[in-house]
């Protein structure tokens, strides 16, 4: 039996290996819905493998990683062991931390109400709820 590290592993193992995810299935529901890209091309299935050299698109929770493979493992680490395992690129990383201040930014705008709506507003939500605001010939 060999004791050498494995060349290659499966996607959804290095994505939580790499702790890009919680849990392997949070990992293979990833790869499966698409959010997962091998040099370019969408991963359909968890079971593809990944290679040191390889490079990954990531979407996670509304952020974008485009990482480097450098290293490939199957056991969940500590966090600076697992920030081994890739690399970002400083344009990468500073696209996302634009994006992630541009979603921010659209969040302040948002105001929540400073408490319960009142009799009238609470009317016209129900309205627009039910579609009374619709014209007759709409499907309901």
């Amino acid at each position: 039996m060999s004791t050498a590290p494995p060349r290659e592993v499966r996607i959804d193992q290095w994505l939580w290996a790499a702790r890009f995810f919680k849990t392997r299935s949070l990992a293979r529901q990833a790869v499966e819905n698409g959010r997962v890209a091998l040099g370019g091309q969408t991963v359909g299935k968890p079971s593809r493998s990944v290679r040191a050299g390889d490079v990954l698109r990531i979407e996670r929770a509304g952020e974008v990683f485009e990482v480097e493979v450098r290293d490939v493992s199957t056991v969940r680490g500590p966090a600076p062991q697992a920030r081994q395992l890739y690399h970002e690129s400083e344009e990468a990383r500073q696209r996302r931390e634009e994006e992630r201040a541009r979603r921010r930014a659209a969040e302040q705008g948002f105001q929540p109400p400073p408490g319960r709506p009142d009799k009238r507003s609470r009317r016209r939500i129900e309205r627009l709820q039910k579609g009374a605001e619709l014209p007759p010939w709409w499907p309901r």
